[in-house]
């Protein structure tokens, strides 16, 4: 197991060379002029100043000089001051939201990561425990309930259904608000005396005995985790139930009921941690992601996580925001497949990691 994980480790940097390439790839197709937004916050319009930007920067050199500085940076000659690298969090200047890309992202995740850490739970477990219970009951009216629900929600748009519960349980109930927080709770977290540990409302709230922000919070965050859970649960449902019914009529299922093993003990002891490892896999994407903003959840709830930053971004055509966003959603990627392969391990004792 040991080695399997350095292993792993030790490939890391060279798929995240990769993963950087790739990106370097999409940003020749701008110009040099939008690329310059990759060092400087407003491009000259002198066009003597912007030729000097360009030639400053190296933008004009071979492919793999303009790498190497966008990956490392370069230094100022005269000023000794250093700019760019990617590798120092410097990917770039964003249009849309008027301020370093690293910045939106040092804004934008802990609300997205709030909304995966609440949204995680309900949508693994549920998936994974109703599919669970429709392979049990096959074809009894509950596994019938199951695939209806199943198709349901496998069939119904993202943003459909979204927009569904807004008209529900918003405009019609005024229960649940969209956004992340009401004015007046926001007034109390940008006051001097609420003390930010996470940046992530409702944890921060409990800490600070703030349970009416709490709650606030909470609700805001009531419909994304509804939309997100009922349409993963879909698909969760179907992979955790043809997994199960394929393990069950397995020998071994046979021999352990003939045994005289409670049923129970059959299905979570033996069926159950064999049915998991495609569960696993697309659980563990599913976890990604969430953590890299889900795009069209977060902009039907106006909610303003990553997944939002990039859809404001895309629509302004601020292609320097949007690759940063996609280089930072990359290497998140990168460290889930890890993470999930060292997961079957665990799940499975006859996976072996040599």
């Amino acid at each position: 197991m040991f080695n399997y994980i350095m292993r792993r480790l030790l490939m890391i940097p060279l798929l995240l060379f990769g993963v950087t390439v790739l990106i370097f790839l999409m940003l020749q197709f701008l110009g040099p002029t939008q690329r310059s937004a990759l060092y400087v916050r407003d491009i000259p319009r002198n066009e003597r100043v912007l030729q000097g930007v360009i030639r400053k920067y190296g933008l004009d050199k071979p492919f793999y000089v303009q790498y190497w500085r966008w990956l490392v940076g370069v230094t100022d000659e005269k000023t000794g001051k250093h700019e760019g690298g990617i590798i120092f969090g410097h990917l770039g200047y964003s249009r849309t939201a008027s301020e370093p890309v690293i910045e939106i992202i040092a804004r934008r995740f802990p609300a997205t990561f709030e909304l995966a850490l609440w949204s995680v739970l309900p949508v693994i477990l549920g998936g994974v425990i109703l599919g669970v219970i429709a392979a049990v009951n096959h074809n009894k009216f509950i596994d019938q309930l199951a695939r209806v629900f199943s198709i349901l929600g496998w069939s119904f748009p993202t943003f459909v259904f979204g927009l569904l519960m807004l008209m529900i349980f918003y405009a019609e109930l005024k229960w649940f608000p969209p956004g992340r927080i009401s004015d007046w709770a926001d007034s109390v977290i940008r006051s001097p005396h609420f003390h930010h540990y996470t940046y992530m409302i409702t944890l921060d709230a409990l800490l600070n005995g703030r349970l009416d922000v709490f709650w606030d919070a909470f609700k805001h965050l009531i419909l994304p985790i509804t939309t997100l859970s009922y349409l993963n649960w879909a698909l969760l449902l179907r992979v955790t139930r043809s997994s199960m019914l394929e393990v069950l009529r397995q020998d071994y299922i046979t021999t352990a009921r003939a045994k005289g093993l409670s049923e129970r003990r059959v299905i979570f002891r033996h069926a159950l941690p064999n049915a998991l490892m495609p569960v696993v896999t697309i659980g563990g994407m599913m976890v990604v992601g969430l953590l890299n903003g889900v795009v069209i959840t977060e902009t039907v709830f106006n909610y303003p996580g990553m997944g939002k930053a990039a859809a404001d971004a895309a629509l302004n055509l601020d292609v320097v925001t949007v690759l940063g966003l996609t280089l930072f959603s990359g290497t998140l990627l990168i460290f889930a497949n890890l993470v999930v392969d060292v997961m079957y391990a665990y799940i499975d004792p006859r996976v072996r990691l040599e």
